[in-house]
């Protein structure tokens, strides 16, 4: 029973559930920007050079083998298209995660930045007699 107790205590910490809301919302973010690259950014793209469609443009090393209307064998292609989309995709979920980052820390300076208030109104009179000492000793 101690291996399904200590799975159950990692399982259920807040670290790991974070991490799964994460990987989900990243999976939908990630879908959201395949949508934005394939049906945003590239027709108009491709429209601009000359009417290409990304996603077709390959370089085919060896033709398909077609006999009696059936193909036998496909044709062997690099698909730079399919990959030009795939970094559009990439560039933009990583500048995504940077301006999100970044505002994060940002707020996280603001925070360490900002004094903590005293805890209690005893903390603020030792302080004071502590400084009120120092003072003293100093002079």
């Amino acid at each position: 029973m101690g291996f399904l107790t200590e799975f159950k205590k990692f399982a259920v910490k807040g670290n790991v559930i974070d991490l799964a809301v994460g990987v989900v919302i990243g999976a939908a973010f990630g879908g959201i920007t395949k949508s934005l690259v394939d049906d945003v950014i590239m027709p108009p793209l491709g429209l601009i050079i000359s009417q290409v469609d990304f996603s077709a443009l390959k370089l085919v090393l060896k033709d398909a083998v077609i006999e009696n209307g059936k193909e036998i064998a496909p044709a062997v292609a690099i698909n730079y298209g399919l990959f030009l989309q795939s970094v559009v995709n990439f560039l933009i979920i990583a500048f995504a995660i940077f301006l999100l980052v970044r505002t994060i820390n940002r707020l996280r300076e603001k925070e360490a930045a900002a004094p903590a208030p005293p805890a209690n109104k005893e903390e603020v009179l030792l302080t004071e007699i502590r400084d009120i000492l120092k003072k003293q000793s100093d002079a």
